[in-house]
């Protein structure tokens, strides 16, 4: 099965979506599965992985939702309140709707850097272990030590990296974030989704060569049975067209076999996420 493992749906409310900026007016809009399902269906793709992009309740239900009227959405991470003492409820609760593999928190927005450390957070990862849900890590460089402290305390979660840390593609730094990488694999609970590049790279100016280093560094810490291909749409079209987000990664997939291949673009999602 041919799986992107990293989508967003949304109807667009400039107060609730504030994060997408004026420079982002592309896609300060209304995008739902409508909107991608042929594109998907020319590329061969059987389904997506829908992926939270607001955090409340009610946005895990609105996924939920769609995923009932349209079969694109195989999977959905949703957001739940991992801070509450309410947790357990919370996924007693959403464990009733099967689609629901897992949950992610926007890290990157959290200014506390030992924010995957704290005792409250650190509870409700716990939860997901016993719900036996998965978690998105989605992170910026000042978390990079207390996700390493998260993910050793917590050898029992099923952890997957998004956007392989949004790596600053578009100064090409890369000693700080490819230190990180080689620590963060050595974790074998942790997976990495080759997702979301090139946003990070110069909108407007990126070129292939640009994630060479970046890609193959990921590839070769993580290995191809623990990477999956997600595209960030709608978020990627800032950058380019959907298209795109497959051609940044494919030219460094030539040494994948035939089996690897079929890993990458889907089958290790398929397992991560137990879809079907």
């Amino acid at each position: 099965m041919r799986i992107d493992s990293h989508q967003h749906f949304w109807l667009y409310d400039s107060v609730k979506d504030a994060w997408i900026t004026d420079e982002m007016a592309k896609i300060q809009r209304n995008f739902l599965p409508n909107d991608i399902s042929g594109t998907l269906k020319g590329l061969g793709f059987d389904g997506v992985v829908a992926v939270q992009a607001d955090q409340t309740h009610r946005e895990t239900e609105f996924l939920v939702e769609l995923s009932q009227v349209y079969a694109l959405i195989k999977g959905v991470v949703g957001w739940v309140d991992l801070r509450s003492e309410r947790i357990d409820d919370y996924l007693t609760d959403f464990s009733k709707f099967k689609v629901i593999k897992g949950f992610r928190h926007i890290v990157e927005g959290e200014d506390d850097p030992e924010f995957l450390v704290r005792d409250e957070f650190l509870r409700g990862i716990e939860s997901l272990t016993k719900f036996n849900f998965t978690y998105d890590l989605l992170i910026r460089p000042r978390h990079y030590s207390s996700t390493l402290k998260c993910v050793k305390a917590n050898p029992n979660q099923a952890f997957v990296l998004d956007h392989i840390a949004k790596p600053p593609i578009k100064s090409q730094e890369f000693d700080e974030w490819a230190e990180f990488i080689m620590a963060l694999c050595s974790f074998s609970n942790v997976h990495c989704k080759i997702s979301g590049l090139a946003t990070e790279a110069d909108w407007k100016h990126w070129k292939l060569d640009h994630f060479a280093e970046y890609l193959d560094h990921v590839i070769a810490s993580f290995g191809k049975d623990r990477i999956m291909f997600g595209s960030d749409w709608p978020v990627c079209l800032l950058a380019g067209d959907y298209e795109d987000s497959l051609h940044i990664v494919e030219h460094r997939l030539d040494k994948f076999t035939e089996e690897e291949l079929k890993g990458f673009w889907g089958d290790n999602a398929v397992k991560f996420y137990g879809l079907s």
